[in-house]
């Protein structure tokens, strides 16, 4: 119990992590009950800033820090921004449903411009005939601050290391809504359902 105590964070060991995210003006964002947990060391499981700013410390560490647009989830891209043909979405259809993937391309200009890797699209306008959809992290082009505190911190196990996760969770996604257990589906599928999302910290 006492060199759990002791422990110290650095490459390979898993913290747990109370934070709260707020915006520059100190809106709050997020502020979950339970604690954030993640691999320490460059497996992506949180913004290199807060992992510099972590590394070497204990239990009970706490601190605050502001991330700008380019540490945290980037600028705002308005080539994210998609419209498609209502038709496509079956019903009901609603602001602030998901899907993850990348919509055809109308040519095969735009085509040649999209990421093989799927994002996350939100519906942000719904009209008689066209769906917009946005691409861009819900917190993109946000400078945030963070408040953290150090719950707990243990050594990573052999699997969790060649996994580059903690057991039973992928990359943590701040911002984004939790976790459904069946994921997205494609644009070519079915609505999913409102609120799941891919974690992604990119």
């Amino acid at each position: 119990m006492l060199n759990e105590l002791r422990m110290k964070i650095e490459k390979n060991t898993v913290v747990s992590l109370r934070y709260k995210l707020t915006d520059a003006q100190n809106n709050i964002i997020e502020e979950p009950d339970s604690p954030m947990v993640y691999l320490h060391g460059g497996y992506e499981g949180t913004f290199p800033k807060i992992e510099t700013l972590l590394d070497g410390q204990d239990v009970g560490y706490e601190a605050s820090i502001q991330l700008e647009p380019s540490e945290a989830f980037g600028e705002y891209d308005p080539e994210l921004l998609k419209i498609e043909p209502r038709a496509r979405f079956p019903e009901p259809l609603e602001v602030g449903m998901q899907f993850e993937g990348v919509p055809d391309a109308e040519d095969e200009g735009d085509a040649a411009d999209v990421d093989d890797e799927p994002l996350i699209y939100t519906v942000t306008d719904v009209a008689d005939s066209q769906v917009v959809l946005d691409g861009n992290h819900p917190l993109a082009g946000m400078a945030l601050r963070f408040w953290v505190q150090v719950e707990d911190i243990r050594a990573a196990t052999d699997e969790e290391i060649e996994n580059r996760h903690p057991e039973g969770g992928e990359a943590f996604a701040f911002g984004m809504p939790a976790d459904s257990d069946d994921g997205d589906d494609e644009f070519t599928g079915d609505i999913s359902n409102p609120g799941s999302s891919s974690p992604t910290l990119h």
